[in-house]
């Protein structure tokens, strides 16, 4: 890889921050997905209120609440799981299918490492899964690759020996303690923004959101770097329509931004073709696993758009995604936990595993 000019700002959070590009991708992000103003517009147009009942609908589709008390969901649910097992009752056919390759590990944090709360800024993570992944950490390369910013996701999980793949994977960096799988180069962590140019746009676009929110009780604007989040958690599902009308109003201003939408939130970012999935094959790149066969990739999330990363393992035919759900959902996760609980459990299975294929590794040589 190439390098280009950093500059970096250290804050009290330890990590960089106001990161210029530090390297190229495996793939260039080929610019903006080509979206024409003219149709931009087109489909942002209410008409009626097609459109935004139509984001509605996407709104409560993408943010289930409560499981169905009847017995066409204890078969949905049945059906579901036969397709997507328990990643806990598969743990030994899943390193089975590991044996001789080196596991690389990604993490979403909302909802995976921590429990959905009302408050974003209170979705701390516990003390034991913390300990839980320090020590995954030691065992093999590990990222945590998130919708949040990368300093506020830092902040939550305080662990210097992983690399942080913030806002969609759009700001990017590797591990500030020595790591044994960390890649640095003389002395320089990682570092990677293919969106830098959006930083104004996107604090011009929160600014805007933060004042057309205030109307709408319970709902939250988060500035996470390169994407603007409005959750609407604690909203009403009354306001919902509102809601989706006043993001809409400052969107249809921005052609070179887009919506996405998570679980209870809508996120404008910028329109590049660049993703979880993207962020996934830039870390496994620089682990220097690109071209490898001997690489065994696992991506954990709980989000829609964590569904990037699981199609790119797919496609890639390595590995396996796991998606932390207790509801049926369309995925292309090949294993599911239901919990960050579970997910912990997980975690530590593959902690002891790997505990002991060292130990009866330093045996046979005995």
């Amino acid at each position: 890889m190439t390098q280009q000019n950093v500059v970096l700002s250290k804050t009290k959070s330890g990590i960089n921050r106001d990161l210029t590009v530090a390297q190229k991708p495996p793939a260039a992000p080929g610019g903006y997905i080509p979206i024409p103003r003219r149709r931009v517009l087109k489909n942002l147009e209410i008409n009626g209120g097609q459109r935004i009942n139509a984001w509605v609908d996407s709104m409560r589709a993408s943010s289930p609440t409560q499981a169905k008390s009847t017995s066409s969901f204890a078969e949905e649910h049945s059906s579901w799981i036969l397709r997507h097992p328990s990643a806990l009752d598969m743990f030994e056919q899943i390193m089975d299918a590991s044996r001789g390759k080196q596991i690389v590990m990604f993490l979403d944090y909302d909802g995976t490492l921590s429990p959905i709360v009302d408050d974003p800024d209170r979705a701390f993570m516990s003390d034991s899964m913390r300990k839980t992944v320090r020590k995954l950490a030691r065992c093999f390369p590990t990222a945590i690759v998130t919708g949040r910013c990368k300093d506020k996701v830092y902040n939550f999980v305080r662990l210097a020996e992983l690399y942080y793949a913030g806002s969609h994977g759009m700001d990017i960096q590797g591990p500030t303690r020595d790591s044994k799988y960390s890649n640095k180069d003389k002395g320089e962590p990682l570092l990677f923004q293919p969106a830098s140019e959006f930083l104004p746009m996107i604090d011009e676009v929160y600014n805007q959101l933060v004042e057309k929110m205030k109307s709408i009780p319970g709902a939250r604007v988060e500035n996470n770097k390169f994407c603007a989040s409005v959750h609407f958690r604690c909203v009403d599902e009354k306001k919902w329509s509102e809601l989706a009308q006043e993001v809409r109003s400052v969107l249809k201003e921005y052609p070179k931004l887009r919506l996405n939408q998570g679980r209870k939130v809508l996120e404008i970012r910028p329109s590049i073709k660049w993703d979880k999935g993207k962020a996934l094959e830039f870390l496994l790149e620089s682990l220097g696993f690109a071209n490898c066969n001997d690489v065994f990739p696992v991506y954990i999330g709980d989000d829609k758009t964590d569904e990037d990363a699981f199609m790119k393992l797919r496609d890639r035919g390595q590995g396996f995604g796991i998606l932390v759900s207790k509801f049926p959902k369309d995925t292309t996760a090949s294993y599911s936990l239901q919990e960050p609980n579970e997910v912990m459990d997980f975690l530590q299975r593959l902690v002891e595993w790997k505990q002991v294929s060292l130990r009866l590794r330093a045996h046979s040589r005995v």
